[in-house]
C-alpha cells in the first residue's frame, strides 16, 4: 500500500518502509524491507548486481508501488527527485531541458532561476548547445540540474556516476557533496566501494532483495557484522 500514512512531522522520516517488497510474477526482487529514510547524511545503498538496490529507490520515489508490505511517506509535503543511471536528453538545448524540468515542478522557469541552476552543475557555458550533443559526463550532470529543479528535500540517485570516467565522475560527486551541504538528503545507490567510503554517511546493503546490513559506513568498513559484508567489501563475489 502507498502513502498510507502522512509523515509530516520533521522529526520524522522522510519515507518509511515497512516489510516492503516487490514481486515480478514469481521472481521476488525485494523481500520484507523494513527501512527509515531520515533527513541527514547520506545513504548509500551498496550490494552485488541483482540485489534490489535499483527497485528499492524507486519504491521509495514512489515510481513503483510495493507489491507486499507499505510506504509511508507525504508526498504532497516531502519534495522528492530522481536521477536515472542513464537519463534521456530532451531533444532542445541544455537551458530548455531546464526550463522545462522547472515548469513541470511547477516553478518559475525565468532566465535566471535556469541559469542558476546550469551554473550550479558548471554548464554555465554550454547553455544554448543540444542537450544530446553534450558529453556523457555533461548529461549527467544536466541531468542532476534537472533533478534539482523540483528543489527536493530527499534526492534518489541510481547509480549516477556508472558510466563516467574518473574525472566527470568528481565532478559529479563534488555537487553531491554541495547539494548534501545545502540540506537535500541524498539517498543514492553505487557499485564502486571507493565512492561510497567518500559519500556515505550510511550504509545500507542488499543481498538478494534483502536488507543485510543497515549501519553508519564507518561501522560498515571497519567491522562489517555479516559474513556476506565482510565478503562484498573484501573483492569476493556474494551469490
Amino acid at each position: 500500500m502507498l502513502d498510507r500514512v502522512p509523515l509530516a512531522d520533521a522529526a520524522r522520516p522522510l519515507v518509511r518502509l515497512g516489510g516492503a517488497g516487490f514481486a515480478a510474477g514469481t521472481t521476488e526482487i525485494l523481500k520484507d524491507v523494513t527501512l527509515d529514510l531520515a533527513p541527514g547524511d547520506p545513504i548509500v545503498l551498496l550490494g552485488p548486481n541483482g540485489s534490489g538496490k535499483t527497485t528499492l529507490l524507486k519504491i521509495a520515489m514512489g515510481l513503483i508501488a510495493p507489491t507486499s508490505g507499505e510506504v509511508l511517506a507525504d508526498r504532497a509535503a516531502v519534495r522528492s527527485a530522481f536521477l536515472f543511471q542513464k537519463p534521456v536528453m530532451l531533444r532542445r538545448t541544455a537551458a530548455a531541458n531546464i526550463a522545462f524540468a522547472l515548469a513541470a515542478a511547477g516553478r518559475p522557469a525565468d532566465r535566471g532561476t535556469v541559469a542558476g541552476l546550469l551554473d550550479r552543475v558548471g554548464l554555465g557555458a554550454v547553455a544554448e548547445r543540444p542537450a544530446r550533443r553534450l558529453s556523457g559526463g555533461e548529461q549527467q550532470r544536466l541531468a542532476l540540474a534537472r533533478a534539482l529543479a523540483r528543489a527536493p528535500e530527499i534526492l534518489f540517485l541510481d547509480e549516477p556516476t556508472a558510466s563516467l570516467d574518473p574525472q566527470a565522475t568528481k565532478v559529479v560527486e563534488d555537487i553531491i557533496h554541495q547539494v548534501v551541504a545545502e540540506g537535500v538528503t541524498v539517498v543514492m545507490s553505487t557499485h564502486d566501494l571507493g565512492q561510497a567510503r567518500r559519500i556515505a554517511g550510511t550504509i545500507i546493503f542488499l543481498v538478494k532483495g534483502r536488507l543485510v546490513e543497515h549501519a553508519p559506513a564507518t561501522t560498515f568498513f571497519r567491522n562489517p557484522s555479516t559474513e556476506a559484508a565482510r565478503r562484498f567489501l573484501a573483492g569476493d563475489l556474494v551469490l
